[in-house]
């Protein structure tokens, strides 16, 4: 078998949809599946990644030709709001483009239920939900009380530490994230991330003025590091992963917390109906919820233990062997049934 494994725009996103695709060439790398980056119809199979122009013209073509075609749904239009610069404006189109754009593959991933749910509202294309999954080689090191130190000292910072590891957008709960460290001014809250949807010297420009103002407002306890080098770092120095973002796909940074043991406080939503509260995370929606949840496992290392043991036994499911499993699955599916007709 040989895929070509398209990521258009490949050069400017990063982020959790970057990462998304680096695993899934790894499992194509321990599985001996030849595949190309480029978008070539010769392949046995045709894997989109971000379904721009380019991917879409593509899809159609593999169509005509009887090439079987994957996409990933790393994107929705609810998902794109909040995110930078004109994209609550962009999302207006952008709900009837993907309509379009996923109609064209025969089968589509999913990164979680709640995302094959608002998919299953655009198109009938089949589905299957296969997790981004996280790489525990990124996390090396995680436990290494030098690596804590280090970033600990650098970043000035006094556990127990509250962080969390994204972009830094205003979907992703910035506004909560920040008013929550206003509300305790004893606690250290650490954003590990991008301070620009993109990084670099364009991403300037595509962070919202709202993004802007809320980082510049915010207490003297909450810390913006920008990007960070060496994830595991952020994890070394973690106590607490808090995450109340608005609206996810699944959030890769989540479930590598997960694995090191991390105790997670995330907003309830659809997305993570699958933690069950108060055993593998604690859930809140308001500031007042999350200053409760997060109290609760700061002031008692024994709760945080628990509910961060809990959490890592959890995410072995998400592992790279396990989600790859899946995906070769479904490529030796689709070209099989290709083959027959």
């Amino acid at each position: 078998m040989r895929v070509s494994h398209y990521f258009e725009w490949e050069r400017f996103i990063t982020g959790g949809q970057a990462q998304s695709v680096q695993n899934q060439r790894t499992v194509l790398d321990a599985n001996d599946i030849a595949f190309t980056t480029e978008p070539d119809l010769s392949a046995d199979l045709l894997h989109l990644n971000n379904m721009g122009p380019r991917s879409t013209y593509y899809a159609w073509r593999a169509q005509r030709l009887g090439v079987p075609v994957v996409a990933h749904t790393h994107q929705t239009a609810a998902d794109f709001e909040n995110s930078f610069a004109f994209s609550n404006t962009l999302s207006k189109p952008m709900r009837p483009y993907l309509e379009r754009a996923y109609g064209l593959a025969d089968h589509l991933v999913c990164p979680s239920e709640h995302t094959r749910e608002v998919i299953d509202d655009y198109t009938d294309v089949p589905t299957t939900v296969i997790s981004n999954g996280f790489d525990d080689a990124k996390l090396a090191g995680y436990d290494d009380p030098d690596l804590r130190q280090e970033y600990l000292d650098r970043y000035d910072l006094d556990p127990p530490v509250v962080f969390t590891v994204a972009h830094v957008l205003k979907r992703k709960g910035l506004e909560t994230f920040i008013e929550t460290a206003r509300a305790m001014p004893d606690t250290e809250f650490v954003w590990f991330g991008f301070l620009n949807p993109t990084g670099g010297f364009f991403g300037q420009f595509l962070q919202s003025s709202d993004t802007k103002r809320l980082v510049e407002s915010s207490p003297d306890n909450c810390t913006f590091t920008g990007f960070v080098e060496d994830i595991a770092g952020a994890f070394a120095a973690g106590d607490v992963f808090y995450f109340p973002t608005h609206n996810e796909n699944e959030g890769m940074a989540l479930l590598e917390a997960m694995s090191c043991g991390i105790p997670p406080v995330v907003r309830g939503i659809d997305t993570y109906d699958w933690l069950a509260d108060g055993e593998t995370c604690l859930k809140g929606d308001s500031v007042r919820e999350f200053e409760t949840a997060l109290r609760r496992v700061l002031d008692d290392p024994d709760e945080r233990a628990r509910i961060g043991a809990n959490a890592r036994e959890v995410s072995e499911q998400f592992t790279l062997d396990a989600v790859g499993d899946q995906l070769v699955d479904l490529y030796e599916r689709l070209t099989s049934e290709n083959a027959t007709h």
